[in-house]
């Protein structure tokens, strides 16, 4: 797909508050993405999933495979279920800004580099320490919620998604200690 045509229908999508199945290069399933900000390079929307939105997700027009507006069932029980979905406000001119935006939050996110072969994917969950012109340092725990002893460096052009206000993120964080100022593990909980 041409990225004018992609950039149409999530415009679209947006206007009428459609749930879009997006299928992206690294991933062999779709996405039920409910599209709020289209800027030029980027795309902000709520997720979907079995009537539950489950957070938000920015992501890269150009890593769209396949791409389909739908106005179906799922979208109606939403409606009638009053399913409100929250609009962020989160500059998407380009991850430089996403960050900055998303620090103000000082919450903790996911930043996804992912490939169709999962061991060259890349996974940080975590609270954003220093951002810079190409790149963002972020400070990053484990499966265990150890806090690592250095933030890691993220280079925007290896990104492919970011995600905050999911289920994932929101609880697990409420169980993990909030960084020090050298990224360690702060009070406890």
């Amino acid at each position: 797909m041409k990225k004018e045509e992609i950039k149409s229908i999530l415009e679209k999508a947006k206007t009428e508050q459609l749930i879009c199945n997006i299928t992206f290069k690294y991933d062999a399933n779709y996405w039920n993405s409910i599209p709020l900000i289209c800027g030029e390079k980027l795309f902000l929307c709520a997720e979907e999933n079995d009537f539950i939105l489950n957070g938000y997700s920015i992501r890269r027009y150009k890593d769209i495979k396949k791409l389909k507006a739908k106005n179906d069932k799922c979208g109606e029980i939403l409606r009638k279920e009053g399913i409100v979905i929250t609009m962020p406000e989160i500059d998407i001119e380009s991850w430089y800004s996403v960050f900055q935006s998303l620090k103000k939050r000082n919450k903790n996110i996911i930043v996804e580099k992912e490939t169709l072969n999962d061991n060259d994917s890349e996974f940080v969950i975590g609270r954003i320490n220093e951002i810079h012109k190409n790149f963002a340092y972020v400070y990053h725990f484990d499966a265990d919620g150890i806090w690592g002893d250095e933030p890691i460096k993220v280079p925007f052009s290896e990104i492919t998604s970011v995600t905050f206000g999911s289920r994932y993120v929101d609880i697990f964080s409420k169980y993990v200690n909030e960084p020090n100022s050298d990224g360690s593990g702060g009070l406890e909980k």
